[in-house]
């Protein structure tokens, strides 16, 4: 428990300004996204942009071009939630489709599969398989979150584990803490999302 905590009180010394804004907005993004706030998306890109510099420092590369992968689909997203709704209004949460769910599936294990090998045979980096996988799921689960998909909040909680002790292992205490915040705030994510689909189908249609 002592090292722990020297480890940590070391960590949080010799932490970049960059990793602070990326926790701070971070934090904030996944709490505006589970309150369903627009503004979710470029406090986002202000957290993902951070992360990818941290990342970077860090040789995951596979989570560095997610996040770049995060600021184009953040644009996405934003544009999806207020016009992708039926007659361009906004979109409104729904369920994933089976048929959707599997060709996620499909392309999460050929992603990581190809880029894993990619990783372990022709760079630097580490945890080169665990690294793909984190980052396959973590691109469907916001693609479901860029279309408002009720699961997505389930994805994110089982990759959000993987990543805590991937982030301990690399020494990333502070960005090992802020996975764990996100796992409390994907739950009231969840919860908020189903509860507000729910009341939206519960209400009468107005013609």
């Amino acid at each position: 428990m002592t090292d722990f905590y020297n480890s940590m009180t070391a960590a949080l010394q010799a932490m970049s300004l960059v990793e602070v804004i990326g926790v701070i907005t971070g934090i904030a993004g996944v709490w505006l996204a589970a309150r369903q706030h627009i503004w979710t998306w470029p406090i986002s890109v202000v957290s993902v942009t951070a992360y990818v510099f941290v990342f970077y420092e860090a040789r995951l590369y596979a989570d560095m071009g997610l996040n770049v992968f995060y600021i184009i689909t953040s644009f996405y997203g934003w544009y999806e939630w207020l016009y992708g709704g039926s007659g361009h209004t906004e979109r409104k949460v729904t369920r994933v489709g089976q048929r959707e769910l599997w060709v996620m599936i499909a392309l999460v294990v050929a992603f990581t599969a190809s880029l894993g090998y990619f990783l372990d045979n022709y760079t630097n980096a580490d945890l080169s398989y665990t690294d793909s996988a984190t980052t396959a799921v973590s691109l469907m689960a916001y693609w479901m979150m860029a279309k408002k998909r009720l699961e997505n909040w389930l994805v994110w909680l089982a990759v959000d584990v993987v990543y805590i002790g991937v982030f301990t292992y690399k020494e990333l205490y502070l960005t090992a803490l802020l996975y764990f915040i996100f796992l409390i705030l994907a739950t009231i994510g969840y919860l908020d999302w189903k509860r507000d689909m729910e009341r939206e189908a519960a209400a009468p249609v107005i013609k």
